[in-house]
């Protein structure tokens, strides 16, 4: 066999063996994970590393009352299907329907949002907003205090 097609073979399959890996890579991405601060411990993220907050006011049982100029600073969290870490329980996570038709995840009850001023991923600018808004930690689900 010629030299440039062993190369050409060899390069192909070189691209198929990256292709695998990389797809393989991203269907083990979790749509909610968890990262750590060395100040704060454990917190959940969503899939691409943005923290997620609950809203202490909420009543905790599925129910959301961040609703109107609320809505401009935290946005809601949707995932539509939970995958998580072996240190997380996916059955922990439910769907909520909003008063307002928007569906929204929450963690054991509270609904969970993004700070819209947390604008890459790592920033925890909505911990201890206002004294009711706060990262979710895992560990017996705490508060975090800022």
């Amino acid at each position: 066999m010629p030299l440039i097609i062993k190369t050409t073979v060899l390069l192909l399959a070189f691209c198929i063996l990256a292709g695998f890996a990389i797809a393989a890579e991203e269907n083990s991405k979790y749509t909610v994970d968890l990262s750590t601060d060395e100040s704060r411990g454990s917190y959940l993220v969503n899939e691409t590393g943005f923290a997620l907050y609950y809203y202490i006011d909420d009543p905790g049982n599925g129910t959301s009352i961040c609703y109107g100029d609320c809505l401009k600073s935290w946005q809601p969290f949707y995932a539509e299907n939970i995958t998580v870490p072996e240190s997380l329980n996916a059955s922990d996570f439910t769907e909520v329907i909003r008063t307002d038709g928007m569906k929204q995840t929450a963690y054991k009850g509270w609904p969970l949002y993004f700070f819209y001023r947390d604008t890459v991923p790592g920033d925890l600018k909505g911990q201890g907003v206002n004294d009711v808004w706060f990262l979710v930690s895992p560990e017996d689900f705490i508060i975090i205090e800022a």
